[in-house]
């Protein structure tokens, strides 16, 4: 959302296209007003192939991966194919871009002859992890079996990935340690950057260059195309945004926000209070105990890369989350790590002001793409 919402500031028509279970999630979190978009910002939906379920269900996640990848193509190109006759007023679709999970998105566009680009939201450091599970199985790593769960095979470094320095078997996503390879889930992260690999479009990258600096230096070894860094994304369009822009306004959850919260926090001491989530884009250090897709590669990062967090063992006890929170709140360690979490939100907002990284890579992307046409994207979630 927020790359569609740049991009309409530029001067695209956007459509937004969702799956209809979610969709109707947030028809229900926000009502209609919700998707009701503006003139040139519209919003769309594909069935996923999946049976209907309750609107506040969680989608059963292998079933899910399987039915993006056999079911939504066609249902996607029929949307096209009826945008085309909507109106006159509405230019044909001219790009498509997909999410880095979706690339049906990608067999879309080839298909229909029109540019694309991925934009994969997740770490770069997580993309290039996904990208070694073919040469897993080439060298005999994957499957494991169970003997390799309690011998220190997960503890080997790997050092023939490039970009990857030291990384180990247990730091690559979660799928990586399947002892089945013809698990879903590993099969779809498989296949699927893959695809954005082999495409002939371009990969988008939330990120900057230098936080992951040697890991996007390895992507674009060994991707043809062009890679963009833009992020982090909500700076960018912290940056960009007019107060009186119409898209800004546009947002979309699938929950329905509670604030109660803030109005307790405003009552604590600045420093004094633990949050725990997914992540955070507060510029804070962090406690980690990963545990699927690519948080063990994130962990790995934060804490060995970036020198901004600290780790959490996988049958963590009590008193070692009680030490690591003491540790990051008032010893030295937790000192240094705040320090450089702030170092990094600096350079964060470097990327992304005048002459930045991050704000060049998005210009650029709309040059390539040739935005003097005022071309319309259909992007798909």
């Amino acid at each position: 959302m927020q790359l569609a919402k740049l991009l309409h500031l530029q001067g695209f028509h956007i459509t937004f296209v969702n799956t209809e279970h979610n969709h109707r999630r947030l028809v229900r979190t926000g009502g209609p007003e919700a998707v009701k978009g503006l003139p040139d910002f519209q919003f769309q939906a594909i069935p996923d192939g999946l049976p209907p379920s309750d609107n506040d269900a969680t989608q059963d996640p292998a079933a899910l991966c399987y039915a993006t990848q056999n079911y939504c193509l066609e249902p996607f190109l029929e949307l096209i194919d009826k945008l085309k006759s909507s109106s006159d007023d509405i230019p044909p679709v001219s790009c498509i871009v997909s999410d880095g999970v979706m690339t049906f998105g990608i067999r879309a566009a080839e298909i229909l002859g029109v540019q694309h680009a991925t934009f994969w939201t997740a770490s770069a450091c997580g993309f290039l992890g996904y990208l070694q599970f073919d040469e897993l199985i080439r060298r005999g790593i994957s499957p494991l079996k169970d003997a390799n769960l309690v011998d220190g095979s997960l503890e080997s470094p790997l050092g023939w990935i490039l970009g990857m320095r030291n990384i180990r078997l247990r730091d690559l996503p979660s799928f990586a340690t399947t002892m089945d390879v013809d698990d879903v889930a590993f099969h779809f992260v498989r296949t699927e950057t893959r695809n954005c690999l082999k495409s002939s479009g371009a990969i988008i990258f939330n990120t900057f260059d230098a936080f992951e600096e040697p890991v996007l230096e390895a992507i674009r070894t060994n991707f043809g195309g062009q890679v963009y860094k833009i992020g982090p994304l909500h700076l960018l369009g912290k940056e960009m945004y007019e107060p009186e822009t119409e898209s800004k306004s546009i947002s979309l959850n699938l929950w329905k926000e509670d604030l109660k919260c803030t109005e307790w926090l405003d009552e604590k001491e600045p420093q004094s209070v633990v949050y725990v989530n997914y992540g955070s884009m507060a510029g804070v250090p962090m406690i980690c105990w990963p545990f699927y897709a690519e948080q063990q590669t994130n962990c790995r990062y934060a804490c060995t890369e970036w020198g901004i967090g600290v780790e959490l063992s996988q049958d963590v006890k009590r008193n070692e989350v009680v030490d690591a929170v003491e540790e990051m709140m008032n010893g030295e360690a937790g000192k240094v790590m705040k320090h450089k979490a702030l170092e990094w939100q600096k350079k964060a907002r470097e990327a992304v002001g005048v002459q930045g990284s991050s704000l060049d890579n998005f210009m650029k992307f709309l040059l390539d793409y040739d935005h003097k046409n005022k071309y319309r994207l259909a992007g798909s979630i």
